[in-house]
C-alpha cells in the first residue's frame, strides 16, 4: 500500500508558499490508518523505548496506538495551560513568535528511553523543543518517529540523527 495516495496536499495553507500535508484521507480509511500505525510501530519497536511521548495534537493520533502496540506508557506533550497537574514547561522560538509546551512533571523518570512520535516533521522546531523538554527531565530520546518528513524545511540539526520516518517529501 502506498500511503502517499492517502495524503492530500493543500497548497498555500495555512499561508502562501506552504504545501500542507493533510492526513484526514488516511485517517478516514481504516486499512491505510492501520498500515501507517503498523509501519510507525515497527520503527519505534527497533528503538526499544520504555515510553512513547507525542506532541499535541496530531501526534496523539499516532502515539497512542503505537504505545498500545509496544505495551509501553503513553505521555502527551501539550500546549501551555492544557495539563491539569504540575508541569515542566519549555518556551521556544517559532519563525513567527514563541510557543510553550508542557508535560506532567511525574510523567517521565530519569533514565527512561523515550520515542517521540508525531505525524510530521518539517522545520523541526517543535520536535526539538519536545526533545529538550524530555531530556531536561533526565530521560533519553532514542528516536523521533514520524509518518512524514519534509526534508527541505528542517532547520533543527540536533534531530537529524534521531528522525525515523515512513515517508519523505
Amino acid at each position: 500500500m502506498d500511503l502517499r495516495d492517502y495524503i492530500r496536499s493543500i497548497e498555500n495553507f495555512p499561508r502562501d508558499g506552504i504545501s500542507f500535508k493533510d492526513i484526514t484521507p488516511l485517517l478516514a480509511d481504516p486499512e491505510a490508518f492501520e498500515n501507517a500505525v503498523g509501519h510507525m510501530a515497527k520503527i519505534a519497536a527497533t528503538l526499544e523505548p520504555d515510553i512513547v511521548v507525542s506532541i499535541e495534537s496530531r501526534g496523539f493520533i499516532f502515539g497512542a496506538p503505537i504505545s498500545l502496540r509496544l505495551g509501553v506508557p503513553f505521555v502527551p506533550i501539550r500546549k501551555e495551560g492544557k495539563l491539569p497537574h504540575t508541569t515542566n514547561r519549555l518556551s521556544y522560538d517559532l519563525e513567527y513568535g514563541t510557543d510553550v509546551i508542557e508535560i506532567h512533571r511525574d510523567a517521565i523518570t530519569p533514565g527512561q528511553k523515550v520515542v517521540l512520535v508525531d505525524d510530521i516533521i518539517a522545520t523541526g522546531g517543535t520536535a526539538e523543543a519536545a526533545l529538550n523538554l524530555i531530556e531536561s527531565m533526565g530521560a533519553e530520546v532514542v528516536g523521533v518517529c514520524v509518518l512524514m518528513e519534509i526534508t527541505k524545511l528542517r532547520t533543527g540539526q540536533n534531530l537529524d540523527d534521531k528522525i525515523l520516518s515512513v515517508m519523505k517529501y
